[in-house]
């Protein structure tokens, strides 16, 4: 099983120094950078010395992986920049036993084209392997992507990667509130429990007279299939989906006035259809401005590279 290393590139507006100094200060590199909870230098012996630095991540219940590396920063004849470091963990925990990298920063007119490439070797023999090739790593490339595009936020709108995340939740737990809602829907008052009250509801409309279990049932797989696309969709385009929900609960909401006693029963479509649409309104806020990996470049340009 072969795992190509992990390549993320974005170009930011700004100048050389300003995104040297977030990327290679360690208070301010833990603030964007999804991968570590804390960056600390470690003091030189000599000046000619490799940096050597210590970090932490935390992973939950009180649980963290540590580890440490070494770096140092090359400046190129052409202006750019090569910032080339290594780093290890000795934890059994960490999946990671050591790996290597470089960042780049190449001057542009449009900026700075600040990219990475690194890689590294795993522990617990095959099933570390397949782990890191199934969940790790594309886990962490996601996150580097993520966290490059934060810091173009931080760096060129002034938003700050704390903000980011906390948005970037708020995005996440609309689209999967409202996904398991339209599943919950369709799968259990529709499909599995149609005798607990939505049965009768479809026949009091005099609709699909003799028919009403099969709408029903049709009704809740499409509801279902609903939920899926909110889910699948929704990860890449949003705001057509949250549009969609809007509107698909208003059509439904307004149909409910061929039954008007439904309007002033308890968790009535009125309290539902508004609290699903409120999450959509939430999520379409949130969406401006909002750090996404799919912003960054994951793969090499290959022409680029053979013309350089």
């Amino acid at each position: 099983m072969t795992n190509k290393p992990i390549y993320v590139e974005r170009i930011i507006r700004t100048d050389m120094d300003t995104l040297w100094y977030y990327t290679q200060t360690p208070d301010v590199h833990q603030q964007w950078d999804l991968r570590f909870t804390e960056i600390e230098y470690l003091p030189k012996h000599k000046e000619s010395d490799l940096q050597r630095f210590l970090y932490r991540t935390n992973i939950g219940f009180g649980v963290s992986i540590a580890g440490e590396g070494e770096t140092s920063g090359v400046q190129e004849k052409d202006g750019s920049r090569t910032s080339i470091l290594r780093f290890a963990s000795d934890q059994w925990i960490s999946l990671i036993r050591e790996g290597a990298g470089f960042w780049k920063y190449v001057p542009t007119t449009d900026g700075v084209r600040f990219f990475t490439r690194y890689d590294y070797r795993t522990r617990f023999g095959v099933i570390g392997k397949l782990l890191d090739h199934l969940l790790f790593r594309p886990l962490m490339g996601w996150a580097t992507a993520w966290s490059f595009d934060a810091l173009r936020l931080w760096i060129e709108k002034g938003i700050h990667p704390r903000i980011s995340l906390l948005r970037s939740l708020t995005d996440l737990v609309c689209i999967l509130v409202l996904c398991v809602i339209w599943i919950y829907q369709g799968v259990f008052p529709k499909i599995l429990y149609p005798e607990t009250g939505e049965l009768a509801i479809l026949q009091g409309t005099l609709l699909f007279q003799g028919y009403e279990s099969l709408a029903l049932m049709t009704v809740g797989i499409l509801e279902v299939i609903f939920g899926l696309l909110i889910l699948i969709m929704g990860l890449n385009r949003r705001r057509i989906m949250y549009i969609w929900n809007i509107g698909l609960l208003i059509l439904l909401g307004m149909s409910s006035v061929l039954q008007p006693q439904l309007y002033v029963a308890p968790f009535n479509p009125v309290t539902l259809n508004l609290g699903m649409i409120a999450l959509s309104v939430v999520g379409l806020f949130s969406l401006p401005d909002l750090p996404r990996a799919s912003n960054c470049l994951r793969r090499p340009n290959r022409s680029r590279i053979e013309a350089e």
